[in-house]
């Protein structure tokens, strides 16, 4: 294991406990409301259609709540991720829930060796774990693997340009980050987390690639998969910029000033050439 991903693994450890207990997760409503389905997983299911009896593989699932929320919507899922207490609150969080879904640890480099070669109908990536990994053109190859002749790869991410861009001191935004990949990770130190937690980390570094859009269908393309939806979207889970975002009725976040500037996030889905 590189520095990279064992100080990124570290930092992902001491994060998960504190995730699974932040409201942010509700991971008590998925307790109270068999029906209940995470955010994330309710802004992709017009795009994601039906699921029913399919068999998922859902890569850096974290702690799990939009993989049992895919399989509240009957597919049939294996969560995988490289952090192990992601995958103990995973775990644990489907065996309150009566859930048999498997969760398995694992580097997303190592999915097809951990979950086995062409098992699946659909691949799911949620938003915000792409930039967590150095080479995307490896990504893709993992992705036509794991997937079936005519399976698909369902990825909505936040857009490279809003990643790119950071809020100055005076508040303008400005394009100042990286929108193409490169060799040398993007490395940030702080000792927050994106969810609400009175929690003080430890683990304070973090390494992150940037991928182009561009870069991330060609490697689709070369791995063997078909384009079969590409669309942008003027908003994001998450607020990226605190104070110059506003929040919608969809628990999804939009620039406050002028958000048709930039696209916030967007939604790929390829399907696997037989």
């Amino acid at each position: 294991m590189n520095l990279y991903v064992a100080q990124n693994r570290a930092n992902w450890d001491e994060r998960a406990p504190a995730h699974a207990a932040s409201p942010d997760y509700e991971v008590d409503k998925f307790l109270e409301d068999p029906a209940f389905l995470s955010n994330v997983v309710r802004f992709d299911r017009p795009r994601l259609g039906k699921v029913d009896g399919l068999r998922g593989a859902h890569l850096q699932c974290h702690i799990g709540t939009d993989t049992l929320s895919l399989s509240r919507l009957g597919a049939r899922m294996t969560g995988l991720d490289f952090s192990p207490a992601a995958v103990t609150e995973a775990r644990s969080l489907a065996a309150k829930l009566g859930d048999n879904t498997d969760f398995v640890t694992a580097n997303v480099y190592d999915a097809v060796d951990a979950l086995g070669a062409g098992a699946f109908d659909f691949v799911y990536t949620s938003i915000g774990v792409i930039c967590w990994l150095p080479d995307i053109q490896r990504w893709a190859r993992v992705v036509a693997e794991l997937l079936r002749p005519g399976g698909r790869l369902f990825l909505r991410e936040i857009h490279q340009m809003l990643w790119a861009t950071d809020r100055l001191d005076d508040g303008t935004l400005a394009i100042e980050g990286a929108y193409f990949e490169r060799d040398q990770p993007i490395t940030g130190t702080g000792g927050g987390t994106y969810v609400q937690t009175d929690v003080v980390f430890q683990e304070t570094v973090a390494h992150q690639w940037s991928h182009g859009l561009a870069e991330i269908i060609t490697a689709l393309l070369a791995a063997g998969l078909d384009l079969t939806m590409f669309v942008e979207h003027d908003s994001v889970h998450g607020e990226l910029f605190p104070g110059a975002m506003e929040s919608l009725p969809n628990n999804e976040w939009r620039l406050t000033d002028r958000p048709w500037r930039l696209p916030h996030s967007y939604t790929i889905q390829a399907v696997k050439r037989p």
